[in-house]
């Protein structure tokens, strides 16, 4: 399994294959030369294809995947990790002997003779990312083992003080805890539908090869004779939402439910990343946001960047990149942001870092944060990734802010905290323990399944501090049915708590969609009844994981499984129930004690 791995992650590598093929330090090839045969023969024929450049995301979403990695987090992951730190002086040699004219040469060489990978893929990703790749590597201060650490987990990050860094928080103490309380029943309620990861592909053709080797199908070719081809409403396999079901769903929204504003966190653009421009993310947020504009046109949309916003995917550059900079992007979102509902005096943030605050009600402040600058897949940030744009730093403000002048706060982001780089991560959970009172909510999206975490003092780890609603997505990418998300909210009044009372999912089941021609909704579950809840309060959200944590071969784990893989796949074994659990405990990254009270691996 550890070649498995190394095959899947090495294609991040791809441009420093060609180590094999001219000379470099010969101290170097032998190994190399091994270490590629290696990674590279046993299975990866079945998944290297999904994997081109920095595009994981089926990879990191597999609860299989995720449970071996978490099984071998004490283990040198040997194979891996002795090529990532053999290839990267090599990339580091080439460049310092000026040899970066062959880089095309070669690497287009091997898409065309390297059938694992799709050649247009190929081709597709070393254009998109080459460039960017050099001047990650030339600049960045990390050594070889940092790098490694930072790209593959190799090591933890806090083994390298260069990664690390800390916020400064304001001299004034934390106020004593008070968890909230529940608010009378007749007290006003508000609701608010999260939208997130709409993933419209306009190149969506029905009827068409559905399993193909890109990592997006349903685009193009005919299914062979014994295989379906694309369904018209949209397809479960690797293949991202018509843009006539999106629309469909969202009419379903404007007549069905009855909703006060709307969160929405982000990507909007299909998952052909290897082929992607600048012109072709623009399409699809101009389009899209004139959809929604057209069909909500008294609501207000709260809105968040996804990482598939940038061209490259993922790449958001930082002040210090001379070479790139992200201004194309934000001031299309700051236009369409502002026409979507946000008042005009949030245009300067967003063009600075598409992150900013309102107020949504009297007493109920929204932040919105550009989580790209802590994501790992952001490569930027192996040159600095230390707070970037200082927006924690101005987090802190405004909930210090907020606390002040007696606010609550809604924080709305694409990545969950869980998914950053360490430092960024555990800065935030600082954050969130600090502003306790004040947080009554956070909303994300980004992994496509349905998921929640639960924040813990950072020094009582039994007192639950915070929740963090990640919901599921309304693209089908990969094996999900459509889905949004309806929160019932304690307001619209003075002293109101502002936190989510319920939630219910609803989806669009695909299957009865494609047979009957015609979209079919059902409310899927409201999560109180369906956990048997009495709130949805951190200490109700904890009580939820313990008794999951008591019985995790039971029926209720079977549901949390079922509502998080949206009703389509149901098959979860211990190692991938344990995996789940896990997923939902850890509200940080790279924290290497979360997990070690659940029941073992089998």
């Amino acid at each position: 399994m550890m070649k498995v791995a190394s095959s899947l992650l090495a294609i991040l590598c791809l441009l420093t294959i060609h180590i094999t093929k001219i000379d470099a330090r010969s101290v170097l090839q032998k190994s190399i030369d091994l270490s590629m045969e290696d990674s590279l023969e046993d299975d990866e024929s079945s998944f290297i294809h999904n994997s081109i450049s920095s595009y994981r995301h089926r990879l990191e979403h597999s609860t299989s995947f995720q449970a071996l990695r978490w099984s071998l987090r004490k283990v040198q992951q040997t194979e891996l990790c002795e090529f990532c730190e053999l290839i990267i002086p090599v990339i580091q040699i080439l460049i310092e002997n000026n040899r970066t004219s062959h880089f095309d040469e070669v690497l287009l060489f091997i898409c065309k003779e390297y059938k694992k990978i799709d050649e247009s893929v190929c081709i597709g990703a070393v254009n998109e990312y080459k460039d960017a790749f050099l001047e990650i590597f030339t600049a960045s201060p990390l050594n070889n083992k940092a790098l490694c650490a930072v790209g593959f987990q190799c090591e933890s990050q806090f083994d390298f003080p260069i990664l690390q860094w800390n916020v400064t928080l304001p001299d004034k103490p934390k106020p004593t805890p008070r968890p909230p309380q529940p608010p009378s029943p007749e007290s006003p309620k508000l609701t608010v539908l999260h939208l997130s990861d709409i993933h419209v592909d306009f190149a969506y053709k029905p009827g068409s090869l559905a399993n193909c080797h890109e990592p997006l199908c349903c685009r193009a070719g005919q299914p062979s004779a014994n295989e379906t081809g694309a369904g018209f409403w949209g397809d479960y396999r690797s293949c991202d939402l018509p843009y006539w079901t999106a629309e469909a769903l969202l009419k379903h929204i404007v007549e069905i439910e009855n909703i006060d504003f709307i969160y929405y966190t982000g990507d909007l653009p299909a998952h052909n990343v290897w082929n992607q421009s600048r012109s072709d993310q623009l399409y699809s947020i101009r389009t899209i946001n004139q959809l929604l504009t057209t069909l909500f046109p008294n609501k207000t949309f709260y809105s968040a960047v996804g990482n598939h916003e940038a061209a490259p995917c993922n790449m958001y550059p930082t002040p210090n990149i001379r070479s790139e900079n992200i201004s194309w992007l934000y001031e299309v979102l700051a236009d369409n942001w502002i026409k979507l509902g946000l008042p005009s005096d949030t245009s300067d943030s967003i063009l600075r870092g598409a992150f900013y605050t309102t107020l949504v009600r009297p007493n109920l402040r929204l932040i919105s944060l550009n989580m790209n600058y802590c994501a790992q897949d952001n490569f930027w940030l192996y040159i600095n990734s230390t707070d970037p744009l200082d927006q924690l730093q101005w987090f802190i403000q405004w909930l210090q802010y907020a606390e002040d002048h007696e606010e609550k706060v809604h924080i709305i982001g694409h990545h969950p905290p869980s998914s950053c780089l360490a430092a960024f991560s555990w800065n935030y959970y600082k954050i969130v323990n600090r502003y306790e009172n004040t947080i009554a909510g956070q909303f994300f999206g980004h992994v496509h399944e349905d998921e929640f975490t639960v924040f813990y003092d950072e020094i009582d780890q039994t007192h639950p501090v915070s929740m963090a609603y990640i919901g599921p997505s309304v693209t089908t990418y990969s094996s999900l049915n459509p889905g949004y998300r309806i929160f019932t909210i304690d307001g619209d009044y003075p002293g109101s708590s502002y936190w989510a009372l319920d939630h219910r999912t609803v989806i669009m089941n695909l299957t009865a969609s494609n047979i009957y021609n015609q979209t079919i909704f059902h409310d899927e579950y409201s999560a109180r009844d369906a956990y048997q809840m009495k709130h949805l309060f951190p200490s109700d959200w904890s009580d939820l994981l313990e008794r999951l944590q008591n019985d995790i071969d039971g029926p209720l784990m079977d549901l949390i499984y079922k509502h998080y893989r949206k009703s389509h796949t149901t098959n979860c074994n211990h190692d991938c129930r344990r995996n789940l659990l896990c997923i939902l405990k850890s509200a940080r990254s790279n924290d290497p004690r979360v997990c070690d009270s659940i029941p073992p691996f089998s």
